[in-house]
């Protein structure tokens, strides 16, 4: 059996700040395998960030792990502890070397004070140890192959001088002029126009095929996530609360958090359908509800349970799990009709 690219077990990511310790992921697991894309989903505030940088151990300095968290990268015949390192050169062979990551905002990454081939030249230089003449070489193609025309005057170019296109491409091949095992893309079309979106998405694939990459893939668009994802796992205020390949949960949610969020998407066969938004907001982390943490704006609600205990993950398949007592009852009743 392949062992899986990244593992992730018990994930708890927690803050100290003013107002005390926060909790912004609690308890999280997934594996990602080889050329695995894996659709992380849920509303700005459910934890989708911050899951992701933990796999490059980039939260800020006043981060604290839970006791039983673990993150463990296979590469290069290497079992990685991502939580333990703390040298800078084991640090930095993870962040940009075997993983890499594309952020929503291409200006907020590059440093505009220099040229787009100047900041991929000095990555590869620092991962690659290659020379100049080759890490220009390199950078190049890798301009070229993401679809920016003219790619040697790209090179010599500001990241303020490139569309938005083209600066979201420049960001995926600098990303991936390291040729990453993982590559997480935290929102990486959210910024871009519908025709744009669609080609940066298809150059994705397209990449994951050619270098048996990983992906991480983090949207709050159900949408892109169908188009992409081979799995995908719903958070919710720090947590999962379904998780399974992405024609199960897409066509047959069973977390009420889920089922909201099909709602909300717009219908094109059916244009006068009313958009039905989750009713409430999300809560703030310092005031994390008891129990299942969706029991405040759920519409299935179970009295003197949901808002006590806290659910786990149950199997609904082989390939889908549900972290709901409603599901479950639910479940349990198809199942004694079934059999009766």
């Amino acid at each position: 059996m392949v062992a899986p690219l990244v593992s992730v077990r018990d994930l708890t990511v927690q803050f100290n700040t003013d107002e005390g310790r926060i909790t912004a992921v609690n308890k999280v697991s997934f594996d990602i395998g080889p050329g695995e894309v894996l659709g992380l989903v849920g509303e700005s505030g459910s934890g989708k960030s911050v899951t992701a940088k933990s796999l490059m151990k980039l939260n800020a300095g006043n981060t604290v792990y839970g006791p039983d968290s673990k993150i463990t990268l296979n590469v290069d015949d290497k079992e990685i502890d991502v939580l333990s390192l703390t040298k800078p050169e084991d640090l930095l062979y993870i962040r940009g070397g075997a993983v890499s990551m594309v952020f929503q905002e291409p200006m907020a990454s590059f440093a505009p004070a220099l040229t787009i081939g100047k900041q991929m030249s000095e990555t590869l230089r620092l991962h690659l140890k290659v020379s100049k003449k080759e890490a220009k070489s390199i950078a190049i193609d890798m301009l070229a192959r993401v679809g920016i025309s003219d790619a040697p005057t790209r090179f010599d170019q500001y990241v303020f001088e490139l569309s938005g296109g083209m600066r979201q491409r420049a960001m995926i091949a600098m990303a991936l002029s390291t040729k990453p095992k993982l590559l997480i893309a935290d929102e990486p079309t959210t910024a871009l126009d519908v025709t744009i979106q669609a080609q940066v998405l298809d150059l994705m694939q397209d990449l994951v095929e050619e270098y048996q990459m990983a992906i991480l893939f983090i949207t709050h668009d159900l949408g892109v996530i169908a188009q992409v994802a081979d799995r995908i796992t719903v958070m919710y205020l720090g947590q999962h609360v379904e998780t399974g390949s992405v024609r199960s949960v897409l066509n047959n949610p069973q977390h009420p958090y889920t089922k909201g969020l099909m709602k909300a998407i717009p219908k094109l066969d059916d244009l006068d359908a009313p958009l039905t938004p989750i009713p409430g907001d999300i809560p703030s982390p310092l005031e994390r509800p008891n129990g299942c943490v969706f029991h405040t704006r759920c519409s299935e609600f179970i009295e003197g349970q949901c808002s006590i205990n806290e659910p786990e993950m149950k199997l609904v398949t082989n390939e889908h799990d549900v972290a709901c007592f409603a599901a479950e009852k639910l479940l349990n009743s198809n199942t004694q009709e079934a059999t009766s």
